[in-house]
């Protein structure tokens, strides 16, 4: 998948994040980087982004690798969220920069992938940071996946 493809996914699928400024800047088999830039619609009553629009951005920054490698894999896999966690440790404010550098675990959990098996699951994190290079908020998504019938 190139960035554009992803990006225009984003517009078509998810416009609500589009909208808010969610756009992924780079994809690779390693990694993702995503970023988003706070601005009057994505904002919260406390002048800084809301919340909720890290979470789309650190969604996409590990499900855009997930999408990917099962592209690659030119398996019929399904991937869901099953959980999620969050930590927020400074004010959102500016560009904010998600990274993934999750890769390899996606890569190990598609080829491990069995038909007998019910489904895989494993954790990605993406760390946002501010235009500073300060950590703003850290997400962490627990995805599975299972292989098609």
């Amino acid at each position: 998948m190139t960035v554009s493809q992803v990006n225009q996914f984003l517009f078509f699928k998810l416009p609500s994040a589009y909208l808010c400024g969610v756009r992924v800047k780079k994809l690779d088999a390693k990694s993702c980087t995503v970023d988003v830039t706070h601005r009057w619609i994505n904002q919260n009553p406390f002048n800084s982004m809301y919340f909720a629009v890290q979470a789309m951005a650190a969604e996409l920054a590990t499900g855009a690798l997930v999408m990917n490698e099962i592209q690659q894999s030119k398996k019929r896999i399904s991937m869901l969220v099953a959980r999620n966690e969050s930590v927020f440790t400074k004010k959102a404010t500016g560009k904010i920069v998600f990274t993934c550098l999750g890769g390899e675990t996606v890569h190990k959990a598609v080829s491990d992938l069995k038909p007998e098996s019910d489904n895989t699951t494993f954790w990605l994190e993406a760390v946002g940071t501010n235009e500073s290079g300060q950590e703003v908020s850290r997400f962490r998504f627990e995805w599975t996946l299972k292989l098609k019938a």
